[in-house]
Formats: C-alpha cells, structure tokens, sequence
C-alpha cells in the first residue's frame, strides 16, 4: 500500500501523558479539496486583514512586552507521511487510499488526559473495533498513537475582512467572558466574539515558531516570554525554531510527577499603559483559533500603582492579585521574577473572578486547599450560600478530553469531585443532585466544520474507555445552536451548577482542566494529601462578587449587546442526553461507516 503524500512534521499540543517520543504514522481520512457544507459553511473569501473588534478599555498601543504560558506543543520526531481515505459506497473500496499532494506541515491534537500506562481488559463491545494489526509490522505502544490530521496548511482560509470587525459598540464586560470566533458561521455568531489578533492589537498569535513572523513588521523585536512543558527533542525543536529571534525567551515549567503536563492556557500582556491577563482555553495554535469552540476571560487594564504603596495595594475583593502571584511563584522560575515584581506594582482591584489553580505536588495540611478541585470546593464554601431544593439543582461538567476514573464512579468521580462540585456554602446538607456530562458524539464530530480531524483534539482513548463504561451513562451531547456552534467542537472546558429550569446558575468556571485526576488532584493516603499532576489554570464566577444571588441565564446571546443580559454559556441547556445509538468520540478506533462532512472517513493505524 503506498504513500505518496508527504505531510512533514505535525504538532500535538496538551498531552496529559509523558512520552515525547517519535510518534508512529498513521493513516486517516481526507479529500484533496476543501467542500465546505451548505448547513454548516456560510461564506468563503480571501481577503486582507482588518483591525480587530474592540474592547474597553483598550490601550493605544500593542504590548511592549508578553509572557505566553502555554500548553505543551509537542512535535513528533520524524517526518510521518498521510493516507488519505475518500469515503466510498462500494465496501470493496472503501479502504482504498486516494493520493493527495500537500506541502502541509500539519496541525495540532491536544489535551490528552491519560494518567496511567496501557490497560489491558475487555473491550468496548458496543464500539466500534479497531483493524487487526499486521503481523509483519512491529507495533509501537498503543498509548504513544497519536492519528495525524489530514487538514494541512491548504485547509485554513483567510478569514474575510469582517470577520474581525466589531458591528457594535464597546461589548458588554461585566462578566468579561468571550467566546472565540469561529470561520463559516454565520456573521452574527461571530458579533462580540474575540479572535487572538483582538487581544494582541494586529497580532495574529501562534505558539509554533517562529510565530515573530505573525506579527506586524513594526512589532516584531518586543520581548516575549514563553512558559512550556517541552522535554528533550521537542525543547531542542523549540528552542531551535527561536534562533533567529534573540528577544524571544523560554521558561521551563517543572514537571516531577510522572504524567503531568503543562497545560495551562495564559497570556499577560504589558503595554505602556498597564498590563492585562487573559486566561483561556486555546493553545496558541491556529487548529484552536479556526473551527472550534474556545473560551477566554480578559481582565481589564490593569494600571500602575502609584509609587511608595503598600504592599497590599491593588489588591481585589477575590484577592486575584495574591493568588496569581502565588501561581507564578509555583514554577520556582527565576525568569518569572520579572513578571512578579511587574504584577505586585498594578491595580488588580476591578478584578470579580477568583483564580482556580493546579500546580503539580502532593500537599497536605492547609495546603491542601491551594490547589485543584479542593480549591474549587473552599471557594464555594465561604463564598456561596445554601440554595433551597438544591437537592434538584444539576452539576454540568463540560470538557476535550477525560482521563481514568477508576473502576466505579465511587472511585474518584461520585465522590471526593462531586462532592466539590456540589458544594454550596457551609450548608451539611450534600445532596446527590443530577450530574450531566457534555461530551461529543461520534456524530457531532462526523458532521461538525471539520468532520473527522476535529477529534484529534477529543482524545479520549480505547485503552481508557473500555475500562469505564459507566461513566458513559453520565454523557449528553454537544448542542450549542444558541451560540451558534453545533458544529464547532468544544475545545473549551466549563463546570457550573445550574437551576432546575436552566435558568440560573449558583456559579460557573472556565479553565483548562479536563475530567481527569492529573488536572483536579486526587486524594491519597486516607485523605490527608491531595496529588495534583498537571498545571492547569481557570477562573471561577461567584455571584456575590457581582452584587447577585444567582446569574440568569442568557438566552441568546448573539449578537452581544452593550446592555446587561445574562450569563452567556457556550451551550445549550438543558443538555441532551445520549441516545441508546450515541457513542462518545474515541479517537484511535476507525470509523469508517459514513463519511463526515468532507467526505472523508478515520482510520488511525
């Protein structure tokens, strides 16, 4: 069988396991052109970018200086070539490859949340299989797979100049959440939606270097910091890539417990003016800024305080400013001092989010509660208070990737992380209230804008799945025809607790922390100490630092208006349950039954 498609190297970004070696080729699905679908591609035009939508308060200027700290953007080793596989009718052809010639040099997969080794144990029958292997060839370990994307560099299209206009005037900021923008949804979905060059003023971002290049000519000798997980070859690749840029520094985040990865998702920026945060859930690559659905929190401008203040000054009424101090003083950095120091001479003071951290250790004592979902927990017991009929209230979880449960839900899930989840003040009542799940489809990926590839960055396992088929009664479907994006798949991962009617919410986070252990922290040693294995990082919206009791619910969120509405979640509520047919997307098992929306089908080898 030949392969005559050369596609290079291609970029794995967010990996909660810890194998940087070469990653084996695999064969998946493409067509040699691009067919956009008439449900869900409007429009498609080349044209030049425009200035991006505007957010007040604004500098005037770019930032003088950024520090990105970003997930892992692992590269395999070796150059892999791609089998295409055109969807055909006749099941005697149905396997045969189709050559497509591309200079691609790939895309990226992200956050995988494997925290253990290969397991062996019965198999998932209600799933599809994968192909028998071939003899003759020697077959890497399973967990080390990662199937390549048939989108190269020929699938991006350059957005149309509207697409980064602003129809309307200064965005609603009280909650100061924006959802990212989306390439072929229709205008208004995209109407107070943010794009990366929003937030760097002109500068379209990327973690892949030399990403100097993305910005204008005028900007590219600002220093710029990035934080990253890389090791070995994929370090020496970065590090590489940066030699022709000497203001561009890296900062090497520690990692000593076996699994965990650098996963968090932040840019500071600093401009003459002040600095700001944004913390998200895109990897700063173009895969997460095209077809998916992203979110970010944007702080305002933060300016400088006056000289000779207290060291308390500046300070907010969650105590931001002391907890994102302490983050960055978790990577033990001496490149991060600068940002410290920068960070302590500012206002935080308008900030109404608190910060929901994870920072690889195993803690015990009060620190127990600094990090991970015990952090969550104590944020909502002193800042939350007790719900009537909170017994009916649903916890909703939403999230890319889900790591090992155990081998019942009382192992981790229905107990020490619902029991976080359904926190609400210093109420002993823990009730056992309806737990939703959003997980997509193997049918939201086969129709969704980029069809199969789109589950390179739902990487939930074979290996994983078929030891927790419990936790698949939990699952409901990715629906999000409010936003507008059914059909962009979540990158983005939120938790919340929502009223009976879906019409309130008792709270709402959004972060980079998927369903696993390695992101929330598991307890050991009877409860006396909390394991965390990854850095992660969110922001937790409590109605009480907004003068409210509850956060409505909005409806329709586009287009944004400038007035107050309600809490804008990315999807729909109430949330659909799996049918007897939905499956949960598995991404290194072939489906190969029915074509998605590019004609193409997945088979990974």
């Amino acid at each position: 069988m030949s392969q005559d498609s050369q596609h290079g190297k291609w970029t794995i970004s967010s990996s909660d396991d810890d194998n940087d070696e070469a990653l084996p080729p695999s064969g998946t699905a493409t067509s040699g052109s691009r067919q956009p679908t008439e449900s869900s591609h409007s429009s498609y035009r080349s044209a030049t970018p425009s200035p991006p939508v505007e957010v007040k308060p604004e500098p005037a200027k770019p930032p003088v200086s950024s520090l990105a700290v970003g997930s892992e953007a692992r590269q395999s080793a070796a150059k892999n070539k791609l089998n295409p596989v055109k969807y055909e009718t006749s099941p005697s052809l149905a396997g045969k490859r189709k050559k497509v010639a591309s200079d691609s040099t790939g895309w990226a997969l992200s956050d995988s949340d494997e925290d253990d080794g290969e397991v062996k144990g019965k198999s998932l029958s209600d799933l599809p299989k994968k192909a028998p292997p071939n003899p003759k060839t020697k077959k890497p370990k399973v967990e080390s797979e990662r199937p390549p994307s048939p989108h190269g560099r020929l699938y991006y299209i350059d957005e149309p100049d509207d697409f980064f206009e602003s129809c309307l005037p200064p965005l609603n900021d009280t909650y100061r959440f924006y959802l990212n923008k989306v390439t072929g949804l229709e205008k208004k979905y995209n109407s107070g939606a943010l794009h990366i060059r929003g937030e760097f003023r002109k500068n379209k971002y990327g973690y892949k270097l030399p990403l100097i290049r993305q910005y204008p000519s005028e900007f590219r000798d600002r220093p710029v910091l990035i934080v990253h997980g890389d090791k070995r070859e994929a370090k020496a690749r970065l590090i590489q890539q940066a030699q022709p840029f000497p203001h561009v520094r890296f900062c090497q985040a520690k990692l000593d417990i076996a699994f965990g990865t650098h996963h968090t998702k932040m840019m500071l920026l600093w401009y003459e003016e002040g600095f700001r945060v944004i913390i998200l859930t895109s990897n700063l690559i173009r895969a997460d800024w095209y077809q998916k659905t992203q979110g970010m929190w944007m702080s305002p401008l933060y300016p400088r305080l006056p000289k000779e203040s207290s060291a308390s000054a500046g300070e907010s009424p969650t105590f931001f400013k002391r907890d994102l101090l302490e983050y960055l003083a978790s990577y033990r950095a001496p490149e991060l001092e600068e940002w410290i120091q920068r960070i302590k001479e500012h206002d935080l003071s308008e900030t109404r989010v608190y910060l929901v951290g994870s920072t690889p250790g195993r803690y015990v004592g009060s620190d127990m509660e600094r990090w991970g979902h015990l952090r969550l927990r104590k944020l909502l017991y002193e800042h939350t208070n007790p719900i009537p009929g909170e017994e009916r209230w649903p916890v909703i979880g939403q999230f890319s990737s889900i790591g090992s449960m155990g081998l019942d839900k009382s192992k981790w899930l229905a107990g020490e992380f619902q029991r976080t989840l359904t926190t609400l003040g210093k109420s002993s009542l823990r009730p056992d209230p309806p737990m939703h799940l959003l997980y997509p489809s193997v049918e939201d990926v086969r129709m969704s804008l980029e069809g199969y590839p789109a589950g390179g960055s739902l990487p939930y396992s074979i290996q994983t799945a078929q030891k927790q088929l419990w936790l698949h009664s939990y699952f409901h479907r990715w629906k999000a025809e409010a936003t507008g994006r059914s059909h962009a798949m979540p990158h983005i991962k939120t938790y919340m607790r929502a009223s009976p009617d879906f019409s309130q919410l008792a709270w709402f986070l959004v972060t980079s922390a998927n369903l696993s252990k390695a992101a929330w922290g598991a307890l050991e040693k009877n409860n006396t100490q909390m394991m965390v294995r990854s850095y992660e990082l969110g922001v937790l919206y409590l109605p009480s630092a907004f003068g409210m009791k509850t956060f409505s619910v909005d409806k329709n969120p586009f287009p944004v208006s400038a007035s107050f509405s309600g809490f804008p979640v990315p999807f729909d509520l109430p949330p659909t349950s799996y049918t007897t047919k939905d499956q949960p997307w598995i991404w290194n098992i072939p489906y190969s039954q029915a074509p998605d929306t590019h004609g193409n089908i997945w088979v990974p080898s």
